[in-house]
């Protein structure tokens, strides 16, 4: 049961760097060890299935430089392996006046990050390109688009396999033990040892780096998105992608219209906190995650600081009048009974010891270890690109 590399989590990340891997040297005995019974099952598998393009990112962040380049890696993929996608473009939209210098910022921000063709665009070119959407100016984003990620997920894992790459599922690490010459996995079932370990563990992501790194200075708070579909019939009121613009402070897009790549059209997300880390449903519940999020001192000041919009968010998640009233910013025709419950999502949000939301990429290692902590949206875009990272990164320590 030994090694050369081990990868924990087979979301997109861990799948894109094991990948990475084993294309850069395929003679390497590689384990991807996964907790559930098969792929992309929690973030990877229940977001909106788009391909960002990365106008919203602080120019210069490793954010901004993976989206880009892996959206380009991601597409060039696509391609090649006849996976199913659409660049169908976005609108972002301002429906008040309060709202244009955060729109004016966006739009800077993503000709900063080098995005051609964005264009500012008029109350009438939006009607244009989205006939039933009611703003007074708005960006389009010409590279934005759409994908089933689950189906990215699962032939980057037959690539793997044809590489000689190993999983396996259903097999939870308990400890992580670290020797003069490698690691020991720990699982339920098995013990393996390897010389270099890299977890992307998502929403378990800091409890694997402090079996490590016990003094870990950021803890995983769990965010659940929850969207509505709309009907059949109301589908032809979007076309392709419809944001609102932003709040700043807030490290959430706002609900908005996400034709998905099936044509359905996905309504939301909202953001609530979650009490449960893969807990989708309002009711679900665990005491130990729970605990861990509500002792976080910085979690205190996240509340502090948020307090008015998260409860915002929360009255929207039990009440669908609010959620339809949201919606209605940017389409007003959007009435209670064209929305059907649709499924949901849970978002790692890394938070600090102050209060800080991390917003960036976050990476914890060490001379063996590589412990992914923080890979927020867009991750799933990014993944060619970060897995290309870990690799190097991996292969060096390897070497």
């Amino acid at each position: 049961m030994k090694y050369d590399i081990i990868v924990v989590g087979a979301g997109i990340v861990g799948l894109a760097a094991s990948l990475k891997i084993l294309e850069k040297n395929s003679s390497l005995k590689l384990l991807l060890i996964e907790k559930e019974d098969g792929v992309a099952k929690h973030q990877t598998g229940n977001n909106s299935g788009v391909i960002h393009s990365g106008i919203y990112y602080k120019p210069g962040s490793l954010k901004v430089q993976n989206c880009i380049r892996g959206s380009k890696m991601l597409i060039d993929f696509c391609i090649k392996n006849d996976v199913v996608f659409n660049i169908c473009g976005k609108v972002i939209v301002a429906v008040s006046k309060d709202e244009l210098p955060y729109m004016e910022s966006i739009l800077d921000r993503g000709i900063k990050n080098g995005l051609s063709g964005l264009k500012k665009i008029t109350h009438n070119e939006i009607k244009e390109i989205e006939p039933h959407v009611d703003a007074i100016a708005g960006i389009l984003v010409p590279q934005t688009g759409i994908i089933d990620y689950t189906k990215v997920s699962e032939k980057y894992l037959e690539i793997i396999k044809s590489l000689d790459g190993k999983i396996i599922f259903n097999s939870t690490v308990q400890n992580i033990v670290v020797k003069n010459d490698g690691c020991e996995v720990v699982t339920q079932n098995e013990t393996y040892e390897t010389k270099i370990l890299i977890t992307c563990a998502g929403l378990y992501s800091d409890r694997l780096a402090k079996m490590t790194h016990p003094n870990l200075s950021l803890r995983i708070i769990p965010f659940r998105g929850e969207y509505y579909i709309l009907k059949e019939e109301k589908k032809k009121l979007v076309k392709s992608l419809i944001y609102p613009v932003p709040h700043p402070a807030f490290p959430f897009l706002g609900v908005h219209f996400t034709k998905m790549i099936d044509g359905s059209v996905e309504c939301g997300p909202n953001a609530v906190l979650a009490l449960k880390r893969e807990g989708y449903n309002k009711s679900s519940f665990n005491f130990r995650d729970a605990f861990e999020t509500l002792s976080w001192p910085g979690f205190h000041k996240v509340i502090k600081n948020n307090l008015f919009m998260g409860l915002g968010e929360y009255y929207r998640s039990l009440n669908k009048n609010a959620f339809v009233k949201a919606l209605q910013r940017l389409i007003p025709e959007i009435q209670k009974d064209d929305l059907i419950p649709g499924g949901a999502g849970v978002r790692a949000q890394a938070c600090d010891k102050t209060g800080g939301l991390l917003d960036d990429f976050f990476i914890v290692e060490d001379k063996r270890i590589i412990h992914i902590c923080n890979a927020p949206s867009p991750a799933a875009t990014a993944s060619l690109s970060i897995g290309d990272f870990i690799s190097i990164k991996a292969l060096e320590k390897f070497s």
